[in-house]
């Protein structure tokens, strides 16, 4: 249910962590525009030229829809996804096509870089979790074109797997159960404030990701050593 391990070995068991019992002892990220940026208009620009809908259009279809959401929490294939999307927007492409198009959307930033490196410290003294909002589809991709970035934690949990997604109370309490611990010894980062404050509902040390910077010292203020 979502809860890989990473590849890597562990550089030290994972039990032995941080095991100051009232400390925060595992850190949780979210992967877009933490880890990876992405960007929906860059496929909604395209497949613009294949439907007779706008880019804009397109795009409130593909960024946090219910289809999407379905899509998402695993609860409708990819080609079923593709079906509707061909039939709400009277598409011109079949799947393999358009497939191809809907990844094309992730990059890469300095910004991105930075953070990996920080996760790659601190998994060498916490326990590390990625907790996103995504579907198959562009977790498999991920996972081909971007291999290196998911071996800084040693548990990834997906909404698809899970079956629901953020901010639902029961996804950040599976993930607290994956990791072993309390949501007063778990830190958590994610760019969306909304999915921030369901995360704070159930008492989680959690901070909305804006820049480095920033995470560094919220990292720092809720006694989380980062070097």
């Amino acid at each position: 249910m979502g809860d890989h391990k990473s590849n890597p070995a562990l550089p030290v068991p994972i039990e032995k962590l941080n095991d100051n019992a009232g400390g925060i002892k595992a850190v949780i990220f979210d992967l877009g525009n933490v880890l990876i940026d992405f960007n929906h208009k860059l496929a909604a620009g395209k497949i613009s030229g294949f439907s007779d809908r706008t880019p804009k259009q397109i795009f409130d279809l593909f960024f946090d829809s219910e289809l999407t959401g379905l899509f998402e929490e695993g609860r409708i294939s990819p080609g079923d996804f593709f079906l509707k999307i061909k039939e709400e927007l009277n598409l011109r492409l079949d799947y393999e096509e358009f497939v191809p198009i809907w990844n094309d959307i992730f990059f890469l930033t300095e910004k991105n870089h930075s953070v990996y490196n920080l996760a790659r410290i601190l998994k060498d003294h916490y326990k590390l979790a990625l907790l996103s909002n995504i579907n198959v589809l562009h977790f498999d991709y991920l996972k081909k074109k971007f291999p290196d970035l998911f071996d800084a934690f040693h548990y990834i949990v997906t909404s698809y797997e899970l079956g629901l997604r953020k901010p639902h109370p029961l996804v950040y309490q599976k993930t607290l159960e994956i990791l072993s611990v309390l949501p007063k010894q778990a830190f958590y980062t994610d760019d969306r404030p909304e999915l921030i404050r369901g995360a704070q509902e159930l008492g989680i040390h959690s901070f909305v990701f804006k820049n480095m910077q920033q995470l560094k010292g919220d990292l720092l203020s809720a006694g989380i050593r980062i070097n």
